[in-house]
Formats: structure tokens, sequence, C-alpha cells
């Protein structure tokens, strides 16, 4: 049974359209309000801006095609296209995937080495940082582009075309590639790495929180509502990109050993499963700016629905002061709010950890 044999009358495929529509537009939101606030502009922000286009490409260049792929019993676009598409579609997914963590390692050094970290979390490094991984995932996944193209083949007494891997075969394709190894690669560098990477990090941000005591030993109410507001924000991060990602990435390595049977509802698994993915993509904008009160309080200056703060300043709490935001890593403010600085470092970890609230 061939995938685009199955009639799907049951998925909406308009909802489907419109549902990637209002997902770009939650993305582009997120870009426009970090862009139009100079105050936004932070190494953690900037990686969020990173992050909501490497999602809207994802969403633009996986989510059309596919839909294309099962509705359609033939590829319309042509080979060149289909190498495109497939390049694109891993070369977002890693980008998405690698600039999580990079956030990850931002985080970490805001609360584990606060001070001297100062000099590295600058605007300058977050885009070196940023173009480097660009760079290097656009190289490094250059094979996926030659190992994709349009084939031909006869079903039904009908020949359909179609954009797959070329995998190899002793008879039509000697010279084809060998898909469980490209399959498992991905599911390892895509997946388990940058999960334990992040889990990793993560987990060493919040032993630092919690076992960080202030002098004499107390510890504020304040500061134990802000540790635990950010292990919940740690979880939830890590859950959500482990869940949405866990089913296609074993549906695939399955499939290219040969070992996931297709049936009616083994497709629709595999589409629930790639619907998943995507929605990681909608979910990280509202995970990693809008639960942001300062991206609140700046998405709320660009619509004009109320003011930001008196006077137009933009605040951030620390646990027993106000200070100004700080941009790039550092505070601005003086030595008052250097001194600030050190305690609630302290305190709970350091004051950046307004950042991941």
């Amino acid at each position: 049974m061939d995938l685009r044999e199955i009639g799907w009358d049951d998925i909406d495929w308009i909802d489907l359209a419109q549902d990637r529509d209002q997902w770009r537009a939650l993305v582009n939101t997120v870009v426009l309000v970090v862009a139009a606030n100079q105050q936004m502009r932070s190494t953690t922000n900037l990686l969020i801006i990173n992050l909501a286009m490497a999602d809207l490409l994802f969403i633009v260049f996986c989510v059309p095609f596919t839909a294309t792929d099962y509705v359609l019993p033939f590829w319309p676009f042509g080979d060149v296209w289909c190498k495109i598409v497939q390049y694109l579609i891993v070369v977002t997914a890693y980008a998405s995937v690698y600039t999580l963590v990079l956030m990850s390692l931002d985080r970490f050094l805001a609360v584990v080495h606060p001070i001297t970290s100062m000099s590295i979390r600058t605007e300058r490094n977050a885009f070196i940082a940023i173009a480097v991984t660009w760079i290097v995932i656009l190289l490094v996944t250059l094979p996926v582009y030659v190992s994709h193209g349009e084939v031909t083949y006869t079903y039904s007494s009908a020949e359909h075309t179609a954009c797959v891997f070329l995998e190899q075969d002793p008879v039509n394709r000697p010279d084809g590639y060998n898909k469980p190894v490209f399959q498992i690669l991905f599911f390892a560098t895509s997946y388990v790495t940058p999960l334990a990477l992040i889990c990793g990090l993560y987990l060493c941000m919040l032993l630092r929180l919690w076992r960080g005591v202030a002098p004499g030993g107390h510890v504020s109410a304040e500061s134990r509502r802000g540790k635990k507001r950010v292990t919940r924000m740690v979880v939830v991060v890590v859950a959500i990109f482990a869940i949405c990602w866990f089913p296609i990435q074993i549906i695939l390595v399955l499939k290219s050993v040969d070992r996931y049977e297709i049936t009616n509802a083994s497709v629709m698994i595999q589409i629930v499963s790639q619907v998943m993915a995507y929605m990681n993509s909608c979910v990280n904008p509202i995970l990693y700016a809008f639960l942001s009160d300062h991206f609140r309080k700046a998405f709320r200056k660009v619509v004009n629905c109320g003011p930001v703060g008196p006077g137009g300043t933009r605040y951030q709490r620390a646990s027993t002061t106000i200070i100004p935001h700080q941009a790039n890593g550092r505070c601005n403010g003086g030595k008052s709010t250097m001194l600030t600085l050190s305690r609630t470092t302290r305190t709970n970890g350091c004051s950046a950890v307004n950042d991941i609230l």
C-alpha cells in the first residue's frame, strides 16, 4: 500500500493551512516585538529571534510540501525543488534544535557564572554564535541535498513520481545511499545529542539555583518563588521538545529499517506525529517569549495597548530591589546597581534569572 493512494477525507487540509498561517503570524510577532524594541535586544532575545526565524522557515518549507505529498499521487515540483525542500527541512530542523541548545548555554552562563559571563554574553558574540551555527549546519547537511531526488514508479498500472530518499538498491540504484545509517544519524544528532545537552545544562543551572544560599543562610520567599518558576519553566521546555519530536523520530527510524508496517492506522499515526513536530515550532515562541514579563510589556508597547512603565521605562524585578532592565548581559545603573546584582546573584543565582521567567 502506498501512502499516496490513501484517501484522507477526515482531514481538513484547509484548516491545517489556516493553522500554519496562524503559526507564522505568531512567530512573526516575536520577531517584530524584539526588532522594534532596542532594549529587548539582549543575547537571550537575539537567540529568540533566531529560533523564531528557524521555526518560521521550518513551517514554510515543511508543512505545505508534506501535505501536498500526502494528497497528490505524484510530486509536482520537479527534481531540483525536491532536493531543495528536503535539504531545507533538515537545515531548519537542525537550526531550531541547536538554537535551543544555544539558549540553554546562554541561560546556564547567566545563572552559574553571572559575573564572569558578562564579557561573553554580548550581542556581538551572540551574532557570531548564530552565524557559526547556521554555516556549520548548512555545510554538514549538504549530503541531504545529494541523497534525495524525484523518482518514477509504477503503481496499479500507472506511473507516479515521488520525492524520496535515494536508497541503495542492488538492481535499480546500486550507487544509492544507506537509508538506515542516514536516519539513525539524524535521530542521534537532531534529537538524542541536543536533548542530552539541554538536559545537562538545565540540570546544572537548577542545581546552582537551589544550592545558592543568601548570606546568613536566609532564603527569601520571593527567591523561592523565582526558583520554582524557573524549575517549572525548565521542565516544560525539555518535556515539550522531547514529547513533540520523539514520535516522528522513532517512526522515521523504524521505516528506514523496514519495521514500520504501512496501514491506514499507521499512516494516520505518522501524520499526527508530524503535526506534533510542527507544533513544537509553534509552541517555542510562546515558551521563550510570551511567558516573559518583559516581552509582554514590549508587545503591549508595539500594539499600543498600554504603557510599558512609568515614563516609558522598562523595569525588571530582583529579589529585594527594582533595577533597570539589563541589556546584553550588562547591568546599567552605577555602583548601587552592581551591589544589587551581587546581592541578587548570591540569593537566587543571578538577576539574569528574570530573562528565563
